[in-house]
């Protein structure tokens, strides 16, 4: 089974069997279970990622340069393709990091919603899995940072999660989580 963002560039992939749609073939609750624990699992990767890049971009150099080469696959898979980070001046990378650049709070916010919103078809268990799944990569890359992340990281990961109640709440399903 496969399960992928629409979103452009984004390789968020685990092949294990063919997919059953909804129009053909009825699915059992075991795959269904295996299509929410991937769905969540790919979004807490998409925002352990986009925290990790604005993490490096506002911290030091040195930290930054010990994770170069999976940073640069992780940035070309966003649409990145600037200047190498690590080569960025202080006056650049911040720009990046601005309200308009690509890793500001509106652009990745919009990223990791998006990924969880076109990852889940409009499905609410998936998409309650993709929340969860984002939520807890955000609570990884705080464990990893040693403590709270940066402001900029902490309002993306708020705007991503309204913007993901928000497409739920359109498509008629409590943001409450009801098995809670």
């Amino acid at each position: 089974m496969t399960i992928t963002s629409t979103m452009p560039n984004i390789k968020a992939e685990y092949t294990q069997k063919e997919v059953k749609t909804n129009f053909t073939q009825k699915i059992s609750k075991e795959e269904v279970s295996e299509i929410k624990e991937q769905i969540a699992e790919n979004s807490k990767l998409m925002m352990f990622n986009e925290t990790s890049v604005q993490v490096g971009l506002t911290s030091s150099q040195d930290a930054f340069q010990k994770n170069y080469d999976g940073f640069q696959s992780f940035l070309s898979e966003v649409g990145y393709s600037g200047k190498p980070i690590a080569e960025l001046s202080q006056s650049e990378a911040t720009a990046l990091v601005s309200d308009d650049g690509i890793f500001g709070i509106t652009q990745t916010s919009e990223r990791i919603a998006n990924f969880v919103i076109n990852g889940s078809g409009g499905d609410e268990e998936k998409m309650r899995a993709g929340r969860a799944g984002m939520i807890q990569g955000f609570k990884d890359a705080e464990k990893m940072w040693g403590g709270e992340l940066p402001e900029i990281s902490q309002k993306s990961m708020q705007a991503a999660v309204e913007m993901v109640d928000k497409a739920m709440n359109s498509l008629g399903y409590s943001i409450i989580n009801e098995e809670a």
